[in-house]
């Protein structure tokens, strides 16, 4: 049986990121808003999926924050993505049955639990879903590509203005950021973690960037006071996040 949030809507998050993909019908709407599901509540810093695990459901992200990873030989995380309301984290589970990485929840986060054979169906049932369902998977890739990027050709400081500016328009296209300012739970050893940085560095351009005037942090919500300069300094476009259908 479906349950229910505040305003009986669960999964608006996740309708939200559909549309923002493409045109979603009213049927294909109500299709995921019937879908049944388990609503799961995880403490920040718990595995939801570990590697090499073989899940039999997937995860809708409803609120919170989370991350996938990977542990090298030396006992060292390397975070590969970051997680807003709205996205699916294992979706690939869904066909690559092994999990080659983890996922970790960052903050308190609100889970929708949905089995794969009811995704299959759904997609079945319903192409244009499964069309947007790609789409995102090919954004995915993208925003791998431009970490790849980063970690390897960018200074820490156009590495952290660049991940900055990247989360703010993420959770603007989900409803989540508003008079540019966006909920900001990362510490500095997750920026590091994702950036291939020393917490030291982290905390040296946090610092500068505040200092600059492009950015302020208070009470878990980071503010952008010049998104043209801190584009700059990220060397920002955002053609890789493909935030409108036609793009």
């Amino acid at each position: 049986m479906a349950a229910a949030d505040d305003n009986g809507r669960p999964l608006a998050p996740l309708l939200r990121k559909l549309i923002a993909l493409g045109p979603v019908s009213q049927a294909d709407a109500a299709a995921v808003e019937s879908l049944p599901l388990t609503l799961r509540e995880y403490p920040p810093g718990q595995e939801i999926v570990r590697e090499r695990d073989r899940p039999t459901q997937g995860c809708i992200l409803l609120s919170g924050m989370c991350c996938r990873f990977k542990i090298v030989g030396d006992g060292a995380r390397q975070i590969n993505s970051f997680h807003v309301p709205g996205d699916m984290p294992d979706l690939q589970s869904l066909l690559l049955h092994q999990m080659d990485h983890g996922l970790l929840t960052l903050t308190r986060v609100r889970l929708a639990l949905v089995p794969h054979p009811t995704l299959m169906q759904l997609v079945e049932n319903h192409p244009r879903l499964g069309f947007l369902l790609w789409r995102d998977t090919l954004i995915d890739g993208s925003l791998f590509r431009e970490w790849m990027c980063s970690i390897g050709r960018r200074t820490a400081r156009v590495r952290v203005a660049h991940l900055l500016c990247e989360l703010f328009l993420r959770y603007r296209n989900v409803g989540l950021a508003e008079d540019m300012t966006m909920p900001f739970h990362l510490t500095q050893t997750h920026l590091g973690d994702a950036l291939g940085l020393s917490v030291v560095h982290v905390n040296r351009v946090m610092k500068s960037l505040r200092r600059d005037g492009v950015i302020g942090i208070a009470s878990r919500r980071l503010t952008i006071l010049d998104r043209p300069g801190l584009a700059r300094i990220g060397d920002f476009d955002d053609a890789y996040l493909h935030l409108t259908p036609g793009s």
